[in-house]
């Protein structure tokens, strides 16, 4: 018989709960099965157990009760506000708690994102588990509880008021492209769709019916799951479907939506797993095209990969898989949640979100290394000399001449790596968490993800002036 010994300490903190109209404690939820889930929203792992979550409350809708315990990694992650926007982005339905001191995550022991912890319908701790893998592996638990406590389960669903989804316009969007007629391709990352704008913010087309999935055809047809980086290769548009985990293809002269690489699964490599063999991406979060390549930054595994474009076969470039700061030949390195992509002739930048930094991969050489950045758990908001300098998980690049201008995503900043001189300096500030950032005619384009914006910046002043995105097709 599944018995907790220990009783389960309470969830209420002064910080607050979302996605909800109330405080919660354990006592009232006593004749459920409790399912407590401490994460951080920049955590790509943590986001990847969201499904599992879903799963697991459709499955037990009548006897289980899931609450999110944010216990914040990042600074700009203990706010309230950032906070609701993530449940947003997410879908998240159930309630969350604040835990920004971490005074929940030290009543339960909890040592690493995600960590699950499983509570008894007469509130005693069963057990925890960290990582991935959530539904297949507390599913067996909750089933047993289910039969065990089936006198005493509380079969009346709670009813939490959860935020509600934007209803139009743009909705998360991240990463942005031009093509050869300065003409933009924007990924609407909220909407599970790519939209083709002029540089007045007329929207020209629409990539995808908007609906989650993953479905291949025709424009109106075909569905994503939070799409990000793009790179245009002749008529071929390459996307980097994250939450499919997959690339995706659009013909652009027949219109067709197909996939290039990726089955939905998440996959995982490390150290010598399938070296020279072939794999598929874990939450592509960018692309890059050099020459015959496509790069990818696989963002779940904490890897670059590498796509050949005649045979569209991925594999493994660079990184262990192991998520950490580590310089070294391709197959020595270690990433950190590497999100956002640019280069300069042979040089590879990698924006790595989860350590702050910005890491260089040299083509001819195969060497990575850290010019601005020092570990996971090193990070600010400082300018002056990159060894004084600290961004916040930053997430995008771009490169103009020799400088390195960055979406600062968590300090809501554009800051410019001047490497002649070895500083870092702020562009811009004001932004709600900027996802990518291209040079156009002369400005800066810039999403501001969070406040769901598509910004022109000044590269002298700094000035923004909003594009406003018309989504009426001509």
């Amino acid at each position: 018989m599944l018995t907790g010994r220990v009783n389960a300490p309470e969830i209420d903190t002064e910080y607050g709960w979302l996605n909800t109209d109330r405080a919660w404690s354990i006592k009232d939820f006593k004749g459920k099965i409790v399912l407590l889930d401490f994460w951080t929203f920049g955590c790509i792992n943590c986001q990847h157990i969201v499904p599992d979550l879903k799963q697991l409350e459709e499955e037990y809708v009548d006897v289980l009760v899931v609450i999110g315990v944010h216990s914040a990694k990042f600074d700009a992650e203990k706010d309230n506000q950032t906070i609701e926007q993530a449940i947003r982005k997410f879908g998240i339905e159930h309630p969350v708690v604040n835990d920004a001191d971490y005074k929940i995550w030290n009543y339960y022991g909890v040592r690493a994102w995600p960590t699950i912890v499983l509570i008894d319908p007469n509130g005693k701790v069963i057990g925890q588990h960290a990582g991935e893998g959530v539904y297949d592996t507390v599913r067996p638990y909750i089933q047993k509880l289910k039969e065990e406590f089936k006198e005493q389960l509380n079969h009346e669903p709670f009813e939490f008021k959860s935020s509600p989804k934007q209803s139009e316009g743009l909705y998360f969007p991240s990463k942005l492209i031009c093509d050869e007629e300065n003409n933009i391709y924007l990924a609407d990352s909220g909407n599970n769709r790519i939209l083709k704008l002029d540089q007045q913010g007329q929207v020209l087309e629409v990539i995808g019916s908007g609906e989650q999935g993953f479905n291949n055809g025709g424009y109106a047809d075909a569905t994503f799951y939070e799409p990000h980086g793009m790179v245009i290769h002749g008529n071929t548009l390459y996307i980097a479907d994250a939450k499919n985990n997959a690339i995706r293809k659009v013909d652009l002269k027949h219109r067709m939506v197909n996939t290039a690489a990726g089955t939905g699964e998440l996959e995982y490599y490390f150290l010598d797993d399938k070296l020279n063999e072939l794999v598929n991406p874990n939450s592509p979060w960018d692309l890059l095209l050099y020459h015959d390549s496509l790069f990818i930054a696989s963002a779940g595994n904490h890897q670059i990969l590498r796509m050949d474009l005649e045979t569209e076969q991925v594999y493994r470039f660079a990184g262990t898989g192991r998520e950490a700061l580590t310089d070294g030949t391709l197959r020595e390195a270690a990433f950190n949640q590497p999100s956002g992509l640019a280069h300069n002739g042979h040089v590879l930048y990698v924006a790595d979100a989860e350590a702050s930094a910005i890491r260089t991969v040299n083509l001819k050489t195969g060497m990575v290394l850290t010019p601005l950045g020092r570990g996971l758990f090193d990070f600010g908001d400082a300018d002056g000399h990159i060894d004084d300098a600290l961004l916040q998980h930053c997430v995008g690049l771009e490169i103009i001449d020799s400088d390195v201008y960055i979406a600062d995503t968590y300090n809501g900043k554009i800051k410019v790596l001047d490497l002649s001189r070895n500083r870092v300096y702020t562009l811009a500030s004001g932004l709600s968490e900027p996802n990518d950032l291209i040079f156009l005619n002369g400005k800066l384009w810039v999403t501001s993800t969070n406040s769901h914006q598509l910004f022109k910046v000044d590269l002298n002043t700094g000035e923004k002036q909003e594009v406003k995105v018309k989504l009426q097709l001509p």
